[in-house]
Order: structure tokens, then sequence, then C-alpha cells
């Protein structure tokens, strides 16, 4: 932000410079104007053609050329059209080289106030707030959601009319679990920005997730909302696929996610999906045997309990997964021995905040990570209420759990929660833009 008033400041100066130019060369206009009137003949020129004529009318008077009555009347013509010539000659006096200098410092002071007034009308001057402060969390020894979240608040009540600061808070309060906050900023965001198809679907999800994962009379009537605007919208359909499993409606849920997938445009959701599709199509014996060979192949090998249909989650004694994170050599250059390593493990269809989270530094790798219902995030969400999870590893050069351009990442397909055997997560792959 610092360079953004440096740049401005240097740009005014310009400015200043500009205005400043004329006041600088006007004694050089001056004198030189002074000198082209003092050299001006034109006026002495009329007088001698005047006179000139005259002494001819004279002549020809005296020869008889002319009687008394012509040379009059021509004389009177002749000295009309002498004034005629000489009445625009008489110059205004020149005003001082400095003169109207007063006007300079008032022109200088309006174009600065008026930059100030259009940039803080027209410009990002909150934004900026909103960078300062993220940039200031960053640089601290504390980068967890708590701080952020703090921070983020406190511009929330500075400036609550600001989108990204509803935007920021809202992914912060979802992956902490708190989803009544999230509904909270999503309303926020909402009333600024308007009622988006996009935004009210992620408002139905975190009303969905804040309830119980229940489809609540609200929670209906925002997807109702949404579908009419939207038919095809992702979100709503992943989460009405989400609650149809939760019921057993196996063939509503697969078709639901199938649309999802349709409307998802990165990967990691879309193979989520399709693994969850898998399972559903297993758990409701509808599948064709190529269908049941793709969901296997998007698949980790499933449990014992698994393949004879036991859909009883595993008990907290059971819930949890040992992963070994490695880092692949060649990304050996792009990180930092105390750049942050997030381990996670999500349900296998992505739709709840991170089950189990755990954190360490590139500097411990390789090393093996326990995640258990000790490291679960939020309540409503952990390692128990589920049969399988898909794990996620990230480097974040930020520190922040949430993923960024140019962040590391590995992951596994999806496991049982209650194996044995470490799972291998190796760091092989940068996000994208």
């Amino acid at each position: 932000m610092t360079l953004l008033w440096l740049a401005c400041g240097v740009l005014l100066l310009l400015v200043i410079g500009l205005l400043l130019w004329p006041l600088v060369r006007a004694g050089g206009t001056f004198a030189a104007q002074r000198d082209f009137e003092a050299r001006d003949m034109a006026s002495a020129g009329n007088v001698r053609v005047f006179r000139q004529r005259l002494a001819s009318l004279e002549a020809s008077r005296g020869s008889g050329e002319l009687d008394e009555a012509r040379y009059q009347a021509s004389r009177l013509e002749l000295e009309r059209s002498l004034l005629e010539d000489t009445e625009d000659s008489h110059l205004r006096p020149l005003k001082a080289a400095r003169a109207g200098l007063w006007l300079v410092p008032v022109v200088i002071l309006l174009v600065v106030s008026g930059v100030v007034y259009v940039y803080h009308s027209y410009g990002a001057a909150d934004d900026l707030e909103l960078y300062a402060v993220r940039q200031e969390v960053l640089a601290s020894n504390d980068t967890s959601n708590a701080h952020f979240i703090n921070r983020f608040e406190a511009e929330a009540e500075r400036q609550p009319d600001n989108p990204r600061v509803w935007a920021t808070l809202f992914p912060l309060y979802r992956d902490s679990g708190r989803f009544d906050a999230a509904v909270a900023s999503l309303k926020h965001l909402i009333a600024l920005e308007g009622r988006s198809p996009a935004l009210v679907a992620e408002l139905a999800q975190m009303t969905f997730f804040a309830a119980g994962r229940t489809l609540t009379p609200d929670v209906q009537t925002l997807v109702a909302e949404v579908l009419k605007e939207d038919p095809r919208q992702p979100t709503i359909h992943g989460m009405l696929g989400f609650a149809a499993f939760q019921h057993g409606e196996y063939r509503k849920a697969i078709d639901h996610w199938r649309l999802a997938i349709a409307g998802f445009d990165d990967e990691e959701s879309q193979k989520a999906l399709r693994a969850a599709i898998g399972v559903a199509q297993e758990r409701s014996g509808i599948i064709s045997s190529d269908e049941l060979a793709s969901a296997r192949s998007s698949s980790a090998a499933r449990s014992t309990d698994d393949e004879q249909g036991d859909m009883q989650p595993p008990s907290p004694a059971e819930a949890a997964i040992t992963v070994h994170v490695s880092l692949d050599e060649q990304l050996r250059d792009k990180v930092t021995a105390d750049d942050t390593v997030f381990v996670l493990a999500r349900d296998i269809d992505n739709r709840l905040p991170p089950l189990a989270i755990a954190r360490l530094k590139v500097g411990d790798l390789p090393a093996n990570v326990t995640l258990s219902d000790a490291n679960a995030m939020a309540a409503t969400a952990k390692l128990s209420q589920v049969e399988r999870a898909s794990i996620v590893v990230r480097v974040s050069k930020a520190g922040v759990a949430t993923p960024a351009p140019g962040d590391l990442y590995g992951e596994s397909d999806a496991v049982a929660v209650q194996g044995d055997a470490p799972v291998e997560a190796v760091i092989d792959r940068i996000i994208k833009q």
C-alpha cells in the first residue's frame, strides 16, 4: 500500500510541475512581448502613407486640378481612413510576469482534492486495507484461522458495506466448522451483491450443515429459489445428493451427483463425486459391470466391511488414519524447511469441512502423521462419522489452510478410516492459477 501512495505522490508532483511550468516561462514571454510591441511600426507606416497622400492632394489643388470642395471631400476621406487604420493599434499595458500567481496554489489544491475524492469514491481503498490486514496476519507468528477471523471481523465492523469482507469471512467460518457464522456472512454478502444462484446455493448448503445436515424448510426454500434460476446448479445437486445418500435413496443421490459433476469445473470435486457415485451404485446394487469397474478404478480397494455392505461408521476409538507424508524430490527447490504442511482428511463427496487436520513443517518430511477425532475441526465433522476418507496434503507458503495458486499438494484415493496400513501421500503437484 505504501508503494501505491508513493506512486500517487510522484504523479501528483508531475502534475504540479506541469502547472508551474508556464509560470517559470512567464518572465521570458513577458520580455519577448514587450520587445515586439516596442518594434511595432504599423502605426508609423499608416501615418507616413497619410502624409504622402495629403501632400499629393495639396499639390493637385495648387495646380488647379482640384477645386476647394473636392479637395476638402478627399481630405476628409483620407483622414477617416487613417482613423480606421489606427483605432485598434493602441495596446493595453502588459501585466507583470508574476500577475495571477495566487491562482497556482488554488489550482494545485483543487487538483489534489479532486484526485483524493475520486479515488475514495471509485477506487479500492477498502480492498487495500483488507490486503494489508491479510499481509499483517501472514507476517505474524499466528496464522491460524482464528487469528484471521478475529482480524477480519474487526474489518467487518469498520467497513460493513464492503462485500469482500464477507466473501473472505465466509470460507474461514466454513472451514472452522462455524456454520451459523458462515450463514450470517453469506446473508451479508447476498444483501450487498444480490441473490445470484451461486451465492444462494452456498447459503443453502451452509444452512443445511448448520441444521445438522437436514433439509429444513428454510433449506428447501433456498433450494427451490436456486433451481428456478439455474436447474443444474452443482452446489445444490451435490448437497441434495448427500442428503439422499444419508436416507438410503441411492438412485436419487446418483442422479444429483451426476448433475453436479457436469457443473463443477475443478477436477478434484469431479473425482470426489465419481467416487461417491461408485459407493452409491454398489450399495444400491444397480450398477453394471462396466460401471462397477469404473467406480473401483477411481477409489481405493474397499475394506471387508464395505464389501459386505455394512453402512455403520467406525467407532471413535477405531477412527484413525496414519499417513506417510513425503515430498517429491523434483519439487524440493520450490519450498523451504519452514513452509507449513497441512495434512487433511475429507469425506469422499467433499461436502463437509475437513474431518481431521494436522500441521507440520517441510523440514519434518518424510513423516508419519496419525489423524483421528482428536484432530477434528468441528464436532459436526469427524472421522468417526464416515467409513472412508480421502487424504490431501498441501504445502502453504502463507501458512494458511485456504489453498492458493503456487501451493504444492498431493492426495490419495479414498481409504478405510479404520485401516491399519499407513496411507502414502506424496506432495508432487502445484496448484495452478
